[in-house]
């Protein structure tokens, strides 16, 4: 893929997940910076309330990672990729977790965020259904009624893993629902199959059916493109790169202690919030993202390092998708002055 230094073009529409009004400029952007040797309170929103996929961030917490790197981490559950995206580009956060489909997206849209590094590579967008449903591979999905929602990365891609799966888009029957009840969609018999975010949904759907589930995943098929990493607003990046490059570094050796000791990782999250699920389920569901933190072209066991051929595919696929425009460049989306110390 050619990258182009041209800024891209405002799109008037892509995904919903997009298209958010913004609101929140008025706010004005709020940064934060430190001196040598100060600690410093950085505010942080998850993507969603917690699960496992964020069972970094508090075992960093608890084990004084990210105050070693001199961050007082507030960490604040999010309401979807959309809000964390726009929240951290009008200052009401310092930095956000977001969906990277779901951030290039804004960013065309005119929203001050960059990516700073991105930690879920292999995408977890999947077509899931119970591991009874007679379905083998992305062939048996032809003639099923699969459970969509419109505007997210996974049914916006869904066209592409059709093509890549060699199945025509009239081969299914998509059924657009909201995306807070596509589980139970799948539980009742609504659907023989939804997509989303295996890691995330799977464990969740399993534990409220007791039955077991199997995936095909978008990778499986030979389309991958990032999905959930570190973000920050241009004017943060701005104010003080010190401290954007210490928040990175803490989060990718977080991660990878969180690698090592799964079961600790997923301790540190209890009590944080009223909705968390059972720590036999975050347990499931942090260590299916930690299939999901390279990719085959990765040069670095390091979390949150990212390959520039990645990211080429990753805005080529977007771009296919129309979740982002045509002619945009790395630089419009990404600072690359950041990399994860080892």
């Amino acid at each position: 893929m050619e990258l182009h230094t041209s800024r891209l073009s405002r799109r008037p529409a892509l995904a919903a997940a997009v298209l958010v009004p913004l609101g929140l400029a008025a706010c004005g952007n709020r940064t934060v910076t430190r001196t040598d040797g100060s600690t410093t309170t950085v505010r942080f929103m998850l993507n969603w309330y917690p699960y496992g996929e964020h069972a970094p961030f508090y075992y960093g917490a608890e084990q004084g990672i990210f105050e070693e790197h001199g961050i007082d981490l507030r960490i604040e559950p999010g309401q979807g990729a959309a809000k964390t995206t726009q929240a951290v580009g009008a200052g009401e956060v310092n930095f956000g977790w977001a969906d990277t489909p779901v951030v290039l997206g804004n960013i065309d849209n005119g929203v001050d965020v960059k990516s700073i590094g991105v930690f879920l590579q292999t995408t977890p967008s999947a077509v899931q259904f119970f591991a009874d449903s007679g379905i083998d591979s992305a062939e048996d999905l032809a003639g099923l009624t699969i459970a969509t929602s419109a505007g997210d990365a996974p049914t916006t891609t869904f066209p592409l893993f059709l093509e890549a799966a060699g199945l025509g888009a009239g081969e299914v029957t998509e059924q657009n629902i909201d995306p807070a009840g596509k589980n139970s969609a799948l539980i009742t018999g609504q659907v023989d199959a939804l997509i989303g975010f295996a890691h995330d949904q799977s464990p969740i759907i399993a534990e409220a059916s007791g039955k077991t589930l199997d995936s095909i995943s978008y990778a499986d098929v030979g389309l991958n493109f990032f999905s959930n990493g570190l973000i920050t607003s241009g004017a943060q990046i701005a104010a003080d790169r010190d401290i954007v490059q210490a928040m990175l570094d803490a989060t990718s050796r977080s991660f990878a202690a969180a690698r090592e000791d799964p079961e600790a990782a997923v301790a540190a999250m209890r009590g944080k919030d009223p909705q968390i699920a059972e720590p036999h389920v975050l347990l499931e569901q942090w260590n299916g993202t930690i299939d999901l933190l390279t990719t085959e072209n990765s040069t670095s066991d390091v979390p949150g390092t990212n390959t520039e051929q990645d990211w080429e595919t990753t805005i080529s696929i977007l771009a296919d998708a129309e979740m982002i425009g045509a002619d945009g460049s790395l630089e419009d989306y990404v600072d690359t002055g950041f990399t994860p110390a080892t």
